[in-house]
């Protein structure tokens, strides 16, 4: 049985309180969408109490998340500790309109909820001193549908496949009154339907790291969501070349427990992985180096989890700070271990996902 502390006991009874409170907006705004996700969002919001530090979230933080009715894609900024709350962003014009002009970007994985989302990205803020961006993973009827084919515990080729059943996501958020009345139901009235197309977190990610006005000198991820960082570079090196370049040029990724593929020019990559860790070196690139092993850790992110076998939750600000002032004294790194046709081969979804974006899909760019 894992071993819980009492402030993570704590926040799963504010968590589930929150959740209950919160229904009836859920059902009066979208009552099909909330009926075919609750179960699974539930189910999530438990899964990031185990794999991410939701007692480093205050309690009207929480509350502020859920009666917020956070979204896939949405756009949250965290400060650290005990340096005020975190603010939501519905799009990403309204971030960078009044967001910070230079910020870390963290993407979150498992559980996919914006508590989850909210709690990594309030470790690496401890870390580096100053608040970070974090885009919401989500979880809605494309990551059912994947799940149900085996996404979740594979999530390198078959969690591609979320993409496919994006649009289902779209005709279900037709029916909710808060996405009608917001400027991304126009956008996505303007595009028109698409049964093929790239989820909305790895959208935000692209959109965001495509404008000039966001410069960040760090893109973090952990497990899944070093996956949707990897898809947005790969299509943002598509899409716009020399806005890559420089910001490769100026940023650092840092993976934590899954080690992806990253496109050329992005060499400065530092993979961290817990010592215990099996669920994400099973998703790992094998031909990947673990730059910093965590000893006595597995996949959680969470600190005060502890499950007799497996180990503890990496401590993500302690560990942070050792791996920054490391590639600090060390310098930049060189080439990846694998490039060119081989990079190609394996990672083959996430340039799957890249050509998806592209307004002309016709399968060419997967060989390009």
């Amino acid at each position: 049985m894992p071993l819980l502390a009492s402030e993570t006991l704590a926040k799963i009874g504010e968590v589930q309180s929150e959740r209950v409170r919160v229904l009836p907006k859920k059902l009066a705004d979208n009552p099909l969408r909330t009926l075919a996700l609750d179960a699974y969002q539930s189910r999530n919001a438990a899964l990031d109490v185990l794999f991410y530090d939701v007692a480093s979230i205050t309690k009207e933080e929480t509350h502020h998340l859920a009666v917020s009715i956070v979204h896939e894609g949405d756009i949250l900024l965290v400060p650290p500790t005990g340096e005020g709350s975190l603010s939501i962003f519905r799009s990403v014009e309204d971030f960078l309109g009044q967001g910070p002009a230079s910020a870390a970007l963290a993407v979150a994985g498992v559980g996919s909820s914006s508590l989850g989302a909210a709690a990594f990205a309030r470790n690496v803020a401890d870390a580096l001193g100053r608040p970070v961006a974090a885009v919401v993973s989500g979880y809605g009827l494309a990551d059912v549908l994947t799940e149900a084919l085996g996404g979740f515990f594979f999530f390198g080729g078959l969690n591609s496949l979320r993409h496919l059943f994006e649009s289902l996501d779209t005709a279900s958020l037709a029916l909710s009154r808060s996405f009608l009345n917001s400027g991304e139901a126009t956008l996505e009235r303007s595009e028109g339907l698409h049964w093929v197309r790239t989820s909305e977190d790895t959208r935000t990610v692209l959109a965001l790291l495509k404008d000039p006005r966001f410069a960040p000198d760090l893109l973090i991820g952990h497990s899944k969501g070093n996956l949707v960082i990897s898809e947005a570079l790969y299509a943002l090196v598509s899409e716009a070349s020399g806005r890559a370049a420089s910001l490769a040029a100026a940023s650092r990724i840092v993976t934590v427990s899954a080690k992806i593929g990253m496109p050329e020019p992005f060499y400065d990559v530092f993979d961290i992985m817990g010592q215990y860790d099996l669920f994400g070196l099973f998703n790992s690139r094998l031909d990947l180096e673990t730059d910093y092993v965590v000893p006595q850790a597995w996949h959680s992110t969470n600190p005060d989890f502890a499950w007799p076998g497996l180990g503890r939750g990496i401590h993500v600000a302690p560990t942070l700070k050792t791996v920054l002032a490391m590639t600090k004294s060390a310098g930049r790194s060189g080439t990846p271990a694998l490039h060119g046709t081989a990079a190609a081969v394996l990672d083959l979804p996430q340039r799957f996902t890249a050509a998806l974006h592209r307004p002309a899909f016709d399968g060419s760019q997967l060989s390009a």
